[in-house]
């Protein structure tokens, strides 16, 4: 019995968290509730309509968009273990980083002066 009590602090967090995650769930409910309006319903950052035929055709900057959001997106999940053993790879990683994030920045400069990143 006395090894449980040492899970005491865990399940009493479980609980508080369970009981914040209820609470921020119904609370936009009872203040706004849903109505439904042909604003809410219409097409949402997509430019055309949601329920369509498959065969219906993109616009390729849509494709673009969507590429250069994971080529910059790769350039962050990168960032991430690097700045975790930054200490440890001492100053060749930071270089190695530096011409990898140079690479990246020439690369976004060369998409910009394109016009890649215009939408009209």
């Amino acid at each position: 019995m006395l090894g449980l009590v040492e899970y005491l602090p865990i399940v009493l967090f479980a609980l508080i968290a369970l009981v914040i995650a209820c609470v921020m769930m119904v609370i936009p409910m009872l203040l706004n509730p849903l109505r439904k309006t042909d604003e809410k319903i219409s097409s949402y950052e997509c430019g055309f309509e949601a329920f369509d035929t498959a065969r219906r055709t993109f616009d390729v900057r849509f494709y673009l968009v969507a590429i250069l959001f994971i080529v910059f997106d790769l350039e962050v999940a990168f960032l991430f273990p690097w700045a975790m053993v930054l200490q440890e790879i001492s100053w060749f990683g930071f270089g190695s980083m530096m011409v990898f994030l140079f690479v990246l920045t020439v690369g976004f400069v060369y998409e910009w002066k394109k016009g890649a990143l215009e939408w009209e």
